[in-house]
């Protein structure tokens, strides 16, 4: 390993301007026990969404509550917006992007009204999972903390 070496690292940025939290403490099991995978999750304390990492939009779910997005070092990132919010059929999201498109971190990709995901008694929780999780070498810890949308949250080691 030279000084040429090159190590392979996606940077996240928060999704949603809120409460950073680890994945352990959301509120459905199939997340906190990171049965589809590793990552972090925000606590939204507005609407709007970004793209937790650059790259190419994968499937957009009918019900506008979750996507997937593949990095440039091919990690597979799912944004999963709210808990059993597919069971709104879509009403409390409208999506800016569409599948094939090209984002950058930051990027607007969504709004979830976060009044009517509470008001149908649903949790607000936006979690990114990394879905192959076999592609990352390590992860970097995190504090939990109050963090604006676009801002560093975890950087993740790529095999």
């Amino acid at each position: 390993m030279g000084l040429f070496s090159r190590k392979k690292v996606d940077q996240f940025v928060a999704p949603a301007s809120g409460k950073l939290i680890h994945l352990d403490k959301v509120s459905d099991p199939v997340f906190s026990q990171k049965l589809m995978g590793d990552g972090f999750a925000v606590a939204p304390d507005n609407d709007e969404i970004v793209a937790p990492i650059g790259g190419v939009i994968g499937t957009v779910f009918p019900t506008k509550h979750a996507l997937m997005i593949t990095s440039k070092n091919g990690l597979e990132i799912m944004l999963h917006l709210g808990i059993d919010t597919v069971e709104l059929k879509g009403k409390p999201f409208e999506t800016f992007v569409r599948e094939n498109d090209v984002v950058k971190a930051g990027q607007k990709l969504a709004t979830m009204n976060l009044k009517q995901v509470k008001d149908a008694g649903k949790d607000t929780a936006i979690m990114t999972i990394i879905t192959n999780s076999d592609a990352v070498k390590s992860m970097d810890e995190f504090t939990e903390k109050t963090i604006s949308a676009g801002d560093s949250a975890l950087n993740v080691n790529v095999n």
